[in-house]
């Protein structure tokens, strides 16, 4: 049996929370951060893991980062919502208890609004949630730390893109291993 703070593949989902283009002249790392973000997609779509996408006022923020509409599925529909966390959204809390879900990993925009927000509810809603450390920004580096250090210390688990895909796999034999090792080199 493996360790609880391991991803389980059957029962994980990937959110990817508000990388959206009003953030691409704000945030100095934008397109390292949406080029991750792609990467982080990509792999758990190859691992055939569900892959949520919110936006936030859309109308206002624009639509979801180019580099990552590029890697999802033509028909792809993000759940937009106002409110800071994801889960004000009560269809991208719905469909996380429709597919079974318990472990929610998260990369996005802005460490310390809308990710920290939405961890912290979904920690409370009783889900695990794993901050893909790689794969989070805000406008200012102090604020990134402070939402990682506030979501860390609430219960939230540190990860990374790499480190949350090998989790996924767990064996060098697992059949998309060599697809997943193309991708992330």
């Amino acid at each position: 049996m493996a360790h609880p703070n391991l991803l389980d593949p059957k029962t994980t989902a990937l959110a990817v929370i508000d990388i959206q283009e009003g953030f691409r002249n704000v945030i100095a790392d934008f397109e390292t951060l949406a080029a991750r973000a792609a990467t982080a997609v990509r792999g758990f779509q190859i691992l055939n893991i569900p892959v949520l996408v919110t936006e936030q006022y859309p109308r206002g923020l624009g639509t979801t980062a180019s580099e990552i509409k590029a890697v999802l599925p033509p028909d792809f529909a993000a759940y937009e919502k106002t409110a800071f966390s994801s889960c004000g959204a009560s269809p991208f809390v719905e469909k996380l208890n429709e597919l079974g879900i318990k472990q929610v990993v998260i990369c996005g925009l802005e460490a310390h609004i809308c990710v920290s927000q939405t961890a912290h509810d979904l920690l409370d809603r009783g889900f695990d949630v794993h901050i893909l450390c790689d794969c989070v920004s805000s406008r200012f580096e102090y604020n990134r730390l402070a939402g990682l250090a506030k979501m860390t210390r609430s219960g939230a688990i540190e990860s990374s893109i790499e480190m949350a895909l090998f989790e996924l796999m767990r064996d060098a034999k697992h059949e998309q291993f060599k697809e997943i090792q193309a991708l992330i080199k």
